[in-house]
């Protein structure tokens, strides 16, 4: 039997659509993903390889047409098969601009639905001459996700070059380790790579720690000293929490990327500099500029190139690779032995949604090489990543609806004999019936 190896995402904001859909695919031989809206195939596309795309035009909030669009300029070898009740000539006429394959008209049998699909598939193979690239091997950056695929073929591209690189991520997702990457896998790797932390100089000093400063400059000053910038003279700085500079820090930086010179505080003389800087932040810069503050020009001066470093739950088929290596880590550190990790465990791991990212996976694995003897369990994970049951927050009453409650469940219990209640109650017949009035 012939087994096809093609992922399909099917979107259609009619389930039975969406369900009859994946039966005829699924049992055609096809891998599927789902999406009820273009929000969530945008989610899928951006983390999972897919070969076909198969979408209705007619969604509410954001229209089919407006998904085919996006898939056209951000996934320009991406097939589109459009499904729809009814497409008119002007809308065969734009899905024709957009590079849609084909399409079929609902209803539609499984037989059409077969040959349309084989033949999307097959246009796309036969115009596509470039093989897709290789994934570039990083041995520090673990993980085969298209995600961070994405992230290792941009490394391969700027290793070389010194432009002005900005990595955007939330916090634990290794951006200083993709730096790393970058200048120790390019030809400026015996060079000095220096890496500072924006957030934790305080705002006084960072220019003096950025830039130098000359004897005098200030108190306490008793020196004339270089700062990062010269240490890194040839190499790479590596400026983390760029997002925390002051105003003052932004402009002096500004100007060193506009002048490629420094001049030290205090100092009246300016001094080339021949470095990369790669900058880095988990506040969303282009917000910060929207909001007054941080200074735009500096922005598209740092964001040359631009890297995003994927949060853990947008990867979560790297988390095994990162788990064996977190594993062998501290089972040797701490036990100078080899240890291995259940399935089921690795299934828990998968599920979590990782707020920390990478770096709570290793504090979790840390924790669970310690607690665990030659096999991590699950019962060696903390409850907090295990499955949850979510009750539903109890509703506070009054103390009078708590009171009649209780009352009616009296009553229930001795079949509405009023007098047998009140007994039980306490009370007499004329303050039971007051009660439940």
């Amino acid at each position: 039997m012939n087994y096809h190896k093609e992922n399909i995402l099917i979107v259609d904001d009619d389930i039975h659509i969406l369900e009859l859909l994946k039966r005829h695919l699924q049992s055609l031989h096809y891998y599927t993903f789902k999406a009820v809206s273009v929000k969530e195939a945008l989610a899928i596309l951006k983390s999972k390889r897919i070969d076909l795309l198969i979408t209705d035009i007619k969604m509410p909030e954001v229209d089919g047409f407006e998904l085919i669009k996006y898939v056209s300029e951000h996934y320009p070898l991406l097939p589109v098969l459009v499904i729809s009740g009814y497409i008119s000539a002007k809308g065969a006429l734009e899905m024709g601009k957009s590079g849609v394959v084909d399409y079929l008209v609902k209803p539609f049998t499984k037989e059409e639905l077969k040959g349309a699909v084989a033949h999307s598939i097959q246009s796309n193979v036969s115009t596509k001459k470039v093989k897709e690239q290789p994934a570039y091997q990083f041995k520090e950056l673990i993980g085969n996700s298209k995600a961070f695929n994405n992230v290792k073929e941009i490394i391969h591209r700027i290793k070389d070059i010194k432009a002005t690189v900005l990595i955007q991520g939330e916090s634990g997702t290794g951006k200083e380790l993709i730096a790393r990457a970058i200048h120790y896998h390019g030809k400026y790797s015996r060079k000095p790579f220096v890496a500072v932390n924006c957030g934790a100089i305080p705002e006084d000093l960072l220019e003096a720690e950025l830039f130098g400063y000359e004897k005098g400059a200030f108190t306490g000053a008793n020196d004339t000293r270089n700062g990062f910038f010269q240490a890194a003279e040839g190499g790479t700085i590596f400026l983390d929490e760029i997002g925390n500079a002051s105003p003052k820090a932004q402009n002096s930086l500004l100007r060193v990327l506009q002048e490629k010179e420094v001049s030290k505080v205090g100092g009246q003389k300016a001094s080339k500099i021949d470095i990369r800087v790669i900058a880095a932040t988990n506040i969303n810069l282009l917000e910060a500029v929207g909001q007054g503050k941080f200074r735009e020009d500096l922005y598209y001066r740092l964001s040359v190139v631009e890297i995003e470093a994927p949060p853990l739950r947008r990867r979560s088929e790297d988390i095994p690779l990162l788990v064996a290596r977190f594993v062998q880590k501290y089972a040797l550190e701490y036990k100078d032995e080899v240890m291995g990790i259940a399935p089921e465990a690795i299934q828990i791991l998968q599920r979590y949604s990782w707020p920390g990212n990478i770096r709570e996976l290793e504090n979790c694995i840390q924790r669970a090489v310690i607690m665990s003897d030659r096999k991590i369990m699950p019962q060696h994970l903390p409850d907090l990543y295990k499955f949850q049951i979510d009750f539903p927050e109890t509703q506070l009453k009054s103390l009078s609806e708590m009171e009649k409650e209780y009352i009616t469940k009296v009553l229930a219990l001795v079949n509405n004999n009023k007098t047998k209640a009140a007994e039980i109650l306490g009370i007499d017949r004329k303050t039971l019936r007051a009660k439940l009035d």
